[in-house]
């Protein structure tokens, strides 16, 4: 029996030391020490995945998109994928919008249909992990959690979990209670 392939997307600036990088490597570790799980990383801040332009549209239709196809192949191969998404000026890091900009490919990861278009990339479940310096969930300011909820479903990510640590720059208990609150949520996701 194959083992299960876990996918796992960091988009820190800060590296290993980011709030959302540190409880999304705890939650793919838990994944990892409960079953047999490969896992593969891929860290967009230190990948060196461009902003998506004409050149890369042209590399696609002559077929020398390698990264891109690269980076589609690991998300088909997928059957877990956690994204750490911290909220930088209340969107996604640019980084993390170029690998989407990369995997979302017409007729490989969505088509169009009559209907309008249709994911292709299903039966994945997806973790996304973000941290945000205030507290937006739920407020016209979540920009990011929008963006994720349309982005992901739109490429057949329907099974998606959002934990949130919210906070996290404001002074006082803030930041502890909500790393707390988020590593339960994260320990409960796996127990």
């Amino acid at each position: 029996m194959m083992s299960k392939q876990i996918l796992s997307i960091q988009s820190s600036i800060f590296g290993d030391q980011g709030v959302s990088s540190g409880l999304a490597k705890q939650l793919v570790d838990k994944f990892v020490a409960e079953a047999d799980y490969q896992l593969t990383v891929r860290d967009v801040t230190q990948d060196n995945i461009p902003h998506f332009n004409a050149q890369t549209l042209s590399d696609i239709a002559d077929g020398n998109a390698t990264l891109a196809d690269a980076l589609i192949a690991e998300v088909q191969q997928a059957d877990v994928i956690v994204i750490a998404a911290p909220m930088y000026n209340f969107s996604i890091p640019s980084q993390l919008k170029s690998w989407f900009d990369h995997i979302a490919r017409a007729g490989v990861t969505f088509k169009y249909t009559e209907l309008g278009p249709q994911g292709l990339l299903t039966n994945k479940k997806v973790y996304v992990v973000t941290a945000r310096g205030g507290q937006y969930q739920g407020s016209g300011k979540d920009i990011d959690s929008s963006y994720l909820n349309v982005i992901l479903p739109f490429l057949g990510l329907t099974d998606v979990e959002f934990i949130y640590a919210e906070g996290v720059n404001m002074g006082g208990d803030t930041r502890e209670s909500s790393i707390q609150a988020a590593e339960k949520q994260v320990n409960d996701l796996v127990a």
